[in-house]
């Protein structure tokens, strides 16, 4: 399974990617926005997308939605991982239809158990 990890943090980036490896994913991409994301997802296979709500150029709620609209993208299971923890915010991103929501910080076995919940429910 190959994941796609959008945050402008890179550091941020690295605390996602190192929790995928320690939960046993290995394959993953990674982008800095939501516009750097639309490109990696229109040239190599992804199949699970993580991604942060406030980037520049294009934010987690406008990927997650461009997503959806894409007519071969719109199946992709999509987790958000943000600091927006207010119950408006959880509510425009299930609106948008991410799969599941995380606020930061996380541990790993949350990670996991979330990405476990979506693919047992995609």
């Amino acid at each position: 399974m190959r994941f796609l990890v959008v945050d402008d943090s890179l550091t941020m980036r690295r605390i996602v990617c190192n929790a995928l490896k320690e939960i046993g994913y290995s394959d993953y991409v990674e982008a800095a926005d939501g516009a750097q994301a639309l490109e990696k997802l229109g040239g190599e296979s992804i199949d699970f997308v993580i991604t942060d709500w406030n980037m520049p150029n294009m934010n987690g709620l406008e990927l997650t939605k461009s997503i959806r609209n894409h007519p071969t993208l719109g199946h992709l299971p999509i987790l958000m991982v943000t600091t927006r923890g207010m119950k408006e915010d959880v509510m425009a991103a299930m609106h948008a239809r991410v799969n599941n929501y995380i606020v930061k910080p996380f541990t790993p076995e949350v990670l996991r158990d979330k990405i476990e919940l979506i693919l047992k429910t995609a």
